[in-house]
């Protein structure tokens, strides 16, 4: 299959070398896929940079030094379920891919939840927002780790509300992830006393002139014109934005997925004063700084934002329950290796401690950051501010409310 890269051997040069009838030799490998955007829009949210923190977590893991062979293979899925999904089958069929990870499209990890099933392979969402994952389409199979739209619909939607922001017009990605943004964006703004003006949805991918739906939201007079998107659609709309004056005009601008590569990309005078959340930011504490210099000289250009990291961390524990029962163990059954990782907590430089509930939904402390001004920024990467945390349990949707079979059947 074209789309598929060529493989990234990990094991080191000794194991190449072990003699045939030791017990390195005849252990199996371990193979971790990172199926992400390598040529589209999201590719400075995704793709090397992603497979730059999965290697790191396979280096930090330990296992190379015991033995264990792991490899990391990587391919792009063109923001196309059945590209992704075939990519994945072929995997699991021939490549011998024991767990995908990244998937940064709802359509497509929805898609995968089924095939993992089937396949009794690991699904660790790293990319992906929608709540479905751990809500109707839950699988014993999948882990959803990093951040998810009620998460971000949260925090960003019920701070704007709060700061005096009660009206919004949304432009939205026509894609499951859009969709779901917006049914979540719309709760959090209704239930504070807010309420939606009016909504857009652009065809995606492929738009990259905004002019008529961003002509629509200044029509419309609502205080904050809210971009339902990510990656290079998100860093359009606001440059565009800015040329049409509407901040000028004194409708605010807000990004629910937005990263610090976007950030870093827009520049602190186009994007001073912004609010986003993230689950992780490099310069949050020492854990967080400590990981960002190893994982560095992988990815020099750009600096991992928190699906990125959570590759890493997902990658990491995924890893230390390989350590538990062994690779042949672990490449036996998905599904009990998913059962494994639920029972361990979690805890790593990215993340800190936290947890996987029954529904698959992996719990962490969420952050919301404003982007500096100028004056205050010591350097290219030095880009945003802590604002307040929300505690691991309070962040993302109570279980009770997701409606997974799982915990409810």
């Amino acid at each position: 299959m074209q789309t598929i890269q060529r493989r990234h051997m990990l094991a080191a040069a000794g194991a190449a070398a072990a003699p045939l009838g030791s017990a390195r030799a005849q252990q199996p490998v371990i193979r971790l896929g990172v199926l992400g955007d390598f040529s589209g829009p999201y590719r400075h949210l995704s793709g090397p940079t992603n497979v730059a923190c999965v290697r790191q977590a396979v280096a930090d893991s330990g296992l190379l030094e015991r033995g264990i062979a792991v490899e990391v293979v990587q391919a792009d899925h063109l923001q196309r379920a059945d590209t992704g999904v075939a990519i994945a089958r072929e995997w699991f069929d021939r490549g011998g891919v024991d767990v995908v990870l990244e998937v940064n499209n709802s359509s497509i990890a929805l898609a995968l939840n089924g095939l993992v099933r089937e396949k009794d392979r690991v699904h660790l969402n790293t990319g992906a927002a929608s709540t479905e994952l751990t809500g109707a389409a839950c699988s014993p199979n999948t882990i959803h780790w990093t951040y998810d739209t009620y998460m971000a619909a949260r925090s960003s939607g019920v701070a704007t509300v709060q700061a005096g922001g009660d009206s919004f017009f949304f432009i939205t990605a026509d894609m499951a992830f859009g969709h779901q943004m917006e049914r979540d964006l719309a709760r959090f703004i209704e239930e504070g006393g807010g309420r939606v003006a009016g909504r857009v949805r652009y065809p995606f991918p492929g738009t990259s002139d905004f002019s008529a739906f961003l002509l629509q939201a200044q029509a419309s007079r609502a205080k904050v014109v809210a971009f339902l998107n990510a990656g290079a659609d998100l860093i359009n709309c606001v440059k565009q934005a800015n040329e049409f004056g509407i901040t000028r005009r004194g409708q605010k601008l807000l990004g629910i997925i937005s990263f610090v590569n976007d950030i870093h990309s827009l520049g602190l005078q186009t994007a001073q004063g912004f609010l986003l959340t993230e689950c992780f930011y490099w310069d949050l504490n020492d854990r967080t700084r400590a990981f960002t210099r190893r994982v560095l000289p992988r990815t020099p250009e750009n600096y991992p934002n928190q699906c990125q990291a959570g590759a890493y961390s997902a990658a990491l524990h995924y890893l230390k329950a390989v350590a538990e029962v062994g690779p042949a163990r672990a490449k036996a059954s998905g599904r009990e290796m998913v059962e494994l990782m639920k029972r361990m907590p979690t805890d790593d430089d990215v993340f800190g401690p936290g947890r996987i509930r029954p529904d698959g939904r992996k719990l962490h402390d969420v952050h919301l950051f404003e982007v500096k001004r100028p004056a205050e920024s010591t350097g290219p990467w030095d880009l945003m501010k802590l604002v307040r945390t929300t505690p691991a349990e309070q962040g993302f949707r109570p279980m009770a409310e997701g409606g997974c079979p799982l915990v409810t059947g």
